[in-house]
Order: C-alpha cells, then sequence, then structure tokens
C-alpha cells in the first residue's frame, strides 16, 4: 500500500501558484532535442533564465538543447532515461533545467526500455525506434502500462514496414527505414499523431495522418517552430521525411492539465480567486475554458510571451455563487479529455443534469475512469447515470467524504482530493504517491491555496 493524502473540507481557495510543467511539452521537447541535428565544431552557449530567455530556439550551429523548467515528475523521466539507453547524452543540470545533446539518431542493440507509467513516452518513442535503422530493443513499463493499448500506434507503423513483435507491451523492435503513408486514424489521439510524424520524419516519402476531428497539437507547433516544414489540410497534417532541425532552448509552460484541479477548487467555492501563472493555452488544450464559459465561471486571461510556438498566459478563476450544467462531446473531449475527472466533480454542483459523452478513451486510461470516477462520485452522494462512452450528472448534491483508492491513476487522485474540499468529512485518498508522476508539489500547492475557517 502506498501513502495516503486526507483531505478535509476548506471554506475557500485564494492565492498565485505556477502548475508543474506541461508534461505533453516537455516529452516532445526531449525527443526533438535528441534528434536535433548535430554541427561539428559549435560550443554550446547556454541560455540566461528570465523573460525572453527560451525564445532563442532554432540557432544554427547548437549542439546541445536547454530545456528550462522541465516536469520533473516520473513520467517525464522515462523519456529521458530511454534517451539515454538509445545513446543520447542527457545533462542533468537542476530540476529546473535538462540538457539534452544533439545526436540526430537514435541507436543501441537489444536495449532495454523502461517507459515506467507513461504511455506518451511508449507510444512516441515507438514511431522514432521502429524508424532507426541503427535501433533495437525491448519497450517495457509497470504493470498499468503493459494492460494499455499500443495497437492502435504499432498497426500503423507496420504499415510503414515496422518490424515490432506484440501489441500491447513488452513490445520488441528492430529499427528499419520506413516508408511513408497516408493513414487515417480511427480516434482524435495526439499520441497516434505525433508517433506517426516522427516516424515520418526519419522515413522515406511522406507520411499523412487524418483525424476524425482535431487533437492536441503540440508537435506540429513544436516542429514548425524548429523550421520543420509541416502541411495540414483541414484534419489530415503531412510531413515529408529527412528533413533536420537545430537544437534549441525551450521554457516549458505550466500544464492546463494540472492547472485545471485548481480552476475547479475556486470555482467550486463562491468568493474564491485563483491564479494559475505561465500556463500553456494551445487551443486545442483549452476545452476546459468552454465548460467554464457554459458554466458561468469567470476566467481572466492575461497573455504572456509564446514559447516554442506555444500560447501562455496567466489564469484568475473566480468562485461562482451559481453553476450551471455543461455538455461535453464531439470535437470538445480531445480539447480535454484529461480534465473530465475533476469536471465530473464541478458537476455534482452544477443546477441540472450535465452530460459527458463520446469519451469513451477514458476507460484506457492509466484505470477505466468512467467507472472509477462514477462509482466514487456515487458512493459521496452525487447522482450519476453511467454509459459506455460516459455518463450523465445531476446537482448539485451535498458530498460525503469516503476512501478513494486512486489505483495508481494520478488524475483520480487529485480530482477527489478536489472532491474532498467541499464533502462533509474526510476524504481520503489511497496510492496518492501516484499524483507525482504529473503534479510533484499537488499537497504544497493545496496547503498554499486553501483557506480554511
Amino acid at each position: 500500500m502506498g501513502k495516503s493524502l486526507t483531505i478535509s473540507r476548506v471554506s475557500s481557495f485564494r492565492g498565485k501558484v505556477r502548475p508543474p510543467s506541461d508534461k505533453s511539452l516537455t516529452h516532445r521537447a526531449y525527443l526533438l532535442a535528441a534528434l536535433a541535428q548535430p554541427v561539428p565544431g559549435e560550443e554550446f552557449v547556454p541560455a540566461v533564465d528570465g523573460p525572453g530567455a527560451a525564445s532563442a530556439y532554432g540557432v544554427p550551429g547548437r549542439n546541445v538543447s536547454q530545456i528550462l523548467n522541465p516536469l520533473t515528475g516520473e513520467d517525464c523521466e522515462s523519456t529521458l532515461a530511454c534517451l539515454e539507453a538509445l545513446g543520447v547524452r542527457v545533462e542533468r543540470v537542476s530540476d529546473r533545467e535538462r540538457r539534452v545533446h544533439a545526436e540526430g539518431k537514435l541507436s543501441g542493440k537489444d536495449v532495454i526500455l523502461d517507459c515506467g507509467n507513461s504511455g506518451t513516452t511508449m507510444r512516441l518513442l515507438a514511431g522514432l525506434v521502429a524508424a532507426s535503422p541503427d535501433a533495437s530493443g525491448t519497450m517495457v513499463g509497470d504493470a498499468s502500462l503493459l494492460k494499455r493499448p499500443m495497437k492502435r500506434v504499432v498497426q500503423p507503423l507496420r504499415l510503414m514496414g515496422a518490424e515490432i513483435e506484440g501489441d500491447t507491451a513488452p513490445l520488441t523492435f528492430t529499427g528499419k527505414t520506413l516508408s511513408g503513408i497516408s493513414y487515417e486514424s480511427p480516434v482524435a489521439s495526439a499520441q497516434i499523431k505525433s508517433c506517426l510524424l516522427l516516424a515520418g520524419l526519419l522515413s522515406d516519402g511522406t507520411t499523412t495522418v487524418t483525424e476524425p476531428s482535431l487533437s492536441r497539437d503540440h508537435t506540429e507547433r513544436m516542429l514548425t517552430a524548429l523550421g520543420v516544414d509541416l502541411q495540414r489540410d483541414g484534419l489530415a497534417v503531412s510531413v515529408r521525411g529527412g528533413q533536420t532541425w537545430n537544437s534549441f532552448a525551450f521554457k516549458v509552460p505550466a500544464d492546463i492539465s494540472s492547472a485545471a484541479f485548481f480552476m475547479v477548487a475556486a470555482a467550486l467555492h463562491p468568493g474564491a480567486r485563483v491564479t494559475l501563472q505561465e500556463v500553456g493555452v494551445n487551443p486545442s488544450r483549452t476545452g476546459i475554458l468552454d465548460v467554464f464559459a457554459e458554466s458561468g465561471i469567470v476566467v481572466t486571461t492575461e497573455p504572456r510571451q509564446d514559447e516554442l510556438g506555444e500560447p501562455v498566459a496567466d489564469l484568475s478563476i473566480e468562485g461562482a455563487a451559481i453553476l450551471k450544467p455543461f455538455t461535453i462531446r464531439g470535437d470538445l473531449v480531445p480539447r480535454l479529455i484529461d480534465e473530465i475527472p475533476v469536471l465530473a466533480v464541478l458537476a455534482t454542483q452544477c443546477h441540472g443534469t450535465s452530460i459527458i459523452r463520446d469519451a469513451a478513451e477514458m476507460r484506457v486510461k492509466e484505470t477505466d475512469r468512467i467507472a472509477v470516477v462514477a462509482d466514487a462520485l456515487t458512493q459521496m452522494g452525487a447522482q450519476v447515470e453511467v454509459f459506455p462512452d460516459g455518463m450523465a450528472i445531476t446537482g448539485p448534491t451535498a458530498l460525503k467524504g469516503i476512501t478513494v483508492d486512486s489505483a495508481g491513476d494520478h488524475r483520480i487522485g487529485m480530482s477527489f482530493a478536489v472532491a474532498g474540499s467541499i464533502a462533509e468529512g474526510e476524504t481520503i485518498i489511497l496510492n496518492a504517491d501516484h499524483i507525482g508522476t504529473s503534479y510533484p508539489e499537488f499537497e504544497q500547492h493545496f496547503e498554499t491555496l486553501a483557506v480554511r475557517s
């Protein structure tokens, strides 16, 4: 049994914090830094941390990428460890800085790539390893990751000519030169799209990925900022193989998926005001702002400097006296898929029935989030109707504290900590140590912002 976290009702949330840096962007920055084209004889001159420090990305001749304010949680560290196993030199300068040396390729024979609990590591790195003729090995992970579906990336990679054994981890790869394909993804998934685009950059010809709706476009934005030529035609994005880019400096914005927990915590407490600083507000990730607007929650946005094609802003949230119900479905789902558990908590206090549909992807996350969220909220006293692809929640209802096993799912743990802040009695989160995979400072920030009468 891991660590437990006990939460009691709080009267309000007030103050400012900077949430953890964006996990998706940290993963991608490490991968792109490793594959940057090395230039012989050039010296690395580190950027100065401060306003504008990380804007000089893509400077020709720099052989070391400087990643400032990376997320240092376990998932992103798994990506770094896998890159090291594939011959990439990494310098862990401090918690606020990582340096990744440009290699231009991945290499190593019969290596073991331990992805831990990180589906992003496994799916994105799969495309790069499969398309690297100098690399071979086996991807493994923890018990949770071994159960997660990998055929969604393995199948299209095989269409490109990849040699991969297994449809779930462990996955064994023999890297080779692949051929570009045109692929219609059955689901809107940034991980599928990014896996294939990254593989396509190392492959012959052109690779095109078409989605049913737009998923997160971090990979496209970062590559474009680095000078890579991507072509977009509606929901299709194409990349030509053989393109290269230089090392860069990048200051990682805060993760809106992590900010979401204190956004909802503030919204649930009338009179609360919380400011989340330096949050990435990429439009493909800001579905929670749409939900807040529908619910009548006031959010003030103060723009900051863009980072590697990613817009950044400070977000201030005010607690609402009356919360209106909301609907999540269709194209909105990919823009907030990770925020749905905590938005379900918000729904318990909305006046009316909130609907969540088209979110079957929640069932193949670290846990079956639909089942776990619905069951725990019902135990707390909420009115929940479950669907195969979502749920309906009718409120407002008073919640009571319960014991919730996060079952290795960091977002479940944090969502029910937020629920505990409005519940009678104590809410106990079991296996709360998994929160550290994406938000190591969660407990500290909770105590910083919580107001107890």
